[in-house]
């Protein structure tokens, strides 16, 4: 399948200055609480089987090269898939820009990262 049981196949990342003051606004509109609440990362579900990601922008900047600006890349695309190098591969061929080749990450998967054309970057994931 790509990912493990319980784990959405599919995160929208939110590049947010303060982490904290985000998770309490999405609390309320969502009326909801987080499956996952780290330094570093807080998740929603979504309806659907998909989550709300809330990344600190200083968190992001220490895994690829970009820059978050209020004209630069303000969210992430994270996708849970079976062949994470194939699906980089295609969105490479497609226009995108590598930011980050396939490689094992410290919260135990592997993960390919590119930006999009239009600046979102994407994530292809699979668990190590």
């Amino acid at each position: 399948m790509g990912y493990r049981a319980g784990m959405s196949p599919t995160i929208f990342i939110l590049y947010v200055p303060d982490q904290a003051a985000a998770a309490a606004f999405y609390r309320a509109v969502l009326g909801a609480e987080p499956t996952l609440d780290v330094p570093g990362m807080t998740e929603f579900p979504l309806p659907g089987g998909a989550a709300l990601g809330l990344m600190p922008e200083a968190g992001i900047q220490r895994l690829l090269p970009i820059e978050v600006t209020p004209r630069a890349s303000r969210a992430e695309l994270y996708l849970r898939v079976a062949d994470p190098a194939a699906a980089h591969t295609r969105a490479l061929a497609a226009g995108a820009v590598e930011l980050s080749a396939l490689a094992d990450r410290d919260w135990g998967e592997r993960v390919a990262y590119s930006r999009a054309p239009e600046g979102t970057v994407l994530a292809f994931a699979e668990p190590t």
